[in-house]
């Protein structure tokens, strides 16, 4: 795939606010605001129908068996639950059986309807009933999935307005644009195609491809994405790429490609499903046969074959796996970790790198001022350096003019009336505080490249120490924004994206038990994401990425023999998400192809959910490994024991349900609330 040029961010970039819009209502364009969600319902899929209906006659029949209810009254039922949740994976092993591939799919239907045979109803019944909800849970996990990939292409509009030779507008669907086309974007539109700015100043969200959390300010020569959202200028668009090739089409096709290649993912026991399955049918048969060759009564024969199967068969090891896994689902789903099936919680338990997204991941995604700074010979102070520059923000829409109110508003600071207010796209806002005009914007546009006023020497050094002041601001990666007053500069206000609090608690936790620190992979500006990351105390930094600079800084990892976590919240992080070993989506802020790409989803935004989620899902693989020992032990014991002597039919249906009961009641240990407090560490 060949990469995106970009244009990096910059941490002075201008910000542009609204002012009062004249347009009515009626005429005003609208613009989504986000990925609309296209959820595909659990019934609506063929599988969660048959397996909600097995269930229900499962849990019909259920109590009416252990009550002692006659046959006639739950026989039907445990028909049913055969009936609609076997039918499929004895189909679908059936299919494979004619691949000469023996499937657990299909040596489960056999070993139920071998329960059937000698009168265990009850476990047949248990065991379709695992299987067919198993079958439709990932069948509604694969269909949201691809109902979020196409729900991402409405990012892009439908149609934009081309503009022609003449100079007259016309609408045309977004396919049938060209390289070199000419288009309209009016303010709160959203671009129809990659390309350059050919004429306008405006300020740009384009979080959903680089992962900004501010608006970036775009003038002639700078380029734009197709799916970014126009602010309150006006731009003409030069179309640099077919629409078929753009960014947000080229994120599709990496997260369709991603789900394509990921490898095939399996739980444990699966894995030796096939030598397990064949040798199981091949001693049910052998045990059968061979007694009866040499004349042997058919029903003793069949009734220790029978026998066999049910103390062979792999009730126990499904049981053995699950419940720990799923036990440790239901703990982190109760402290707002929605992890979304029992393979992805295996695959968190193998993790070995992590690579952590900034934007709404390490940050909360929304500016903060954190420096204010008046200049010498201003006459003003901090507080009354925030007071004038709200007093002139209070009216913006724009994220930063609504920083800076915010701002002086928490440190209990009166705003003082503004008149005359006035945006500028791409330049900032112009009112008149206490009877003199008050600009907050970008520096490079209120300084401009040559010193205002008459030109004195008192003007050229004020302009010189601001732009000292945003110089020193910018190197330590804040976005820096300059007031002045009546065309001289007052003072220098540094915005930043808030680390959120747990951010170098998880960091450090996430590197003890992977034994490496993370890695911060971003679209923002290198200077911003280094101070972030020394913040969150991480050492390898990787900014100014497009999406697929994100899945190919996994795909490094990966060809290392790592198993990568990836921790994000966006669009632009969703290949990234698809393509690793576990993807993991901040929940609050998540876009929908993120949450409904990533593996597991932290509900809640808290960040230090994550390391207490592979801390769990550790654990779980530890009881998955106890389970298994001693379910087979007691596998082998019983088949020894029917091969070597007569084992008794109570004792054998005995002995297998109480080892399938021993190692669920060791797997349910996860649901403590304790289990989730050890994994969230000391102290916590």
């Amino acid at each position: 795939m060949p990469s995106t040029p970009s244009t990096p961010p910059t941490t002075s970039a201008p910000h542009a606010t609204s002012a009062p819009d004249t347009t009515s209502a009626s005429a005003r364009p609208t613009a989504p605001t986000g990925v609309p969600r296209r959820r595909t319902r659990l019934l609506a899929l063929p599988e969660a129908r048959w397996a909600a209906l097995a269930l229900l006659g499962f849990l019909a029949a259920l109590p009416l068996d252990l009550l002692g209810a006659p046959a006639w009254t739950w026989g039907p039922l445990y028909a049913l639950v055969y009936a609609a949740g076997g039918w499929e994976p004895g189909l679908a092993g059936l299919r494979a059986l004619r691949e000469r591939t023996l499937d657990v799919d299909l040596l489960m239907v056999v070993a139920a309807l071998g329960a059937a045979a000698i009168g265990q109803f009850l476990d047949g019944a248990l065991l379709i009933v695992i299987f067919a909800t198993s079958g439709a849970l990932e069948a509604v996990a694969t269909a949201r999935t691809a109902d979020s990939v196409r729900a991402l292409l409405d990012l892009a509009p439908a149609h934009a307005t081309r503009l022609l030779p003449d100079g007259t507008e016309e609408a045309v669907p977004v396919e049938r644009l060209a390289v070199g086309d000419l288009l309209l974007v009016r303010p709160g539109e959203r671009i129809g195609a990659d390309g350059r700015v050919a004429e306008g100043a405006s300020d740009v969200d384009q979080a959903s491809v680089t992962g900004e959390p501010l608006p970036v300010a775009k003038e002639p020569g700078d380029e734009v994405f197709a799916g970014t959202l126009n602010g309150t200028g006006a731009l003409r668009v030069r179309v640099g790429r077919d629409p078929s090739d753009s960014v947000i089409a080229r994120i599709v096709a990496m997260v369709q490609e991603a789900a394509e290649t990921k490898a095939p993912t399996q739980l444990f026991i699966e894995k030796v499903e096939q030598r397990y399955s064949v040798g199981m049918v091949v001693a049910t048969l052998a045990l059968f046969a061979v007694p009866l060759a040499l004349g042997a009564a058919l029903e003793p024969t069949l009734l220790r074959a029978m026998t066999f199967m049910i103390v062979a068969s792999p009730c126990a090891v499904v049981l053995a796996t699950m419940p720990p896994l799923l036990s440790a689902m239901a703990n982190a789903g109760r402290h707002g970790v929605l992890v979304k099936s029992a393979v992805a919680m295996e695959r968190l338990a193998q993790v070995d790198a992590v690579a952590l997204d900034k934007t709404g991941t390490l940050t909360e995604g929304a500016p903060l001022v954190a420096d204010v700074r008046p200049l010498p010979g201003s006459g003003l102070d901090g507080d009354g350096l925030l007071a004038l520059a709200g007093a002139a923000e209070l009216a913006s829409e724009h994220p930063l003019g609504r920083a800076v109110v915010e701002a002086a508003r928490e440190r209990g600071l009166p705003l003082p009336p503004a008149t005359g207010f006035a945006a500028t796209p791409g330049s900032g806002v112009v009112a008149r505080v206490a009877g003199a005009e008050v600009a907050v914007g970008s520096p490079a546009r209120l300084l401009g490249p040559t010193p205002r006023g008459p030109g004195s020497p008192a003007a050229v050094a004020a302009d010189a120490v601001a732009a000292d002041a945003v110089a020193a601001l910018e190197a330590d990666g804040r976005t820096a924004v300059l007031v002045t007053r009546d065309g001289r500069p007052v003072g220098v206000l540094g915005v930043t994206d808030r680390l959120r609090p747990d951010a170098a608690r998880t960091v450090a936790a996430l590197a003890a038990l992977t034994g490496g620190p993370p890695s911060l992979v971003t679209g923002d500006n290198p200077r911003v994401a280094h101070r972030i990351a020394a913040e969150a105390g991480i050492a390898d930094v990787r900014a100014g990425l497009l999406p697929q600079d994100k899945v190919a800084a996994v795909r490094e990892r990966e060809a290392e023999g790592r198993k990568v976590l990836v921790v994000g919240d966006g669009v632009n992080d969703a290949p990234a998400l698809a393509a690793a070993h576990v993807g993991v989506a901040m929940g609050r802020a998540g876009s929908d192809l993120a949450l409904e790409t990533a593996d597991a989803i932290v509900v809640r935004d808290e960040l230090a959910a994550v390391p207490a989620a592979v801390a769990l899902a550790r654990r779980a693989r530890r009881l998955v490994v106890q389970n298994l020992c001693i379910a087979g032990t007691l596998i082998a014991v019983l088949v020894v024991w029917d091969l070597a002597g007569h084992l008794p039919l109570p004792v054998g249906v005995a002995g297998h349900e109480g080892s399938t009961v021993l190692v669920g009641l060791n797997g349910l240990r996860l649901l403590r609330e304790s289990a989730w407090r050890r994994a969230l560490g000391p102290g916590r």
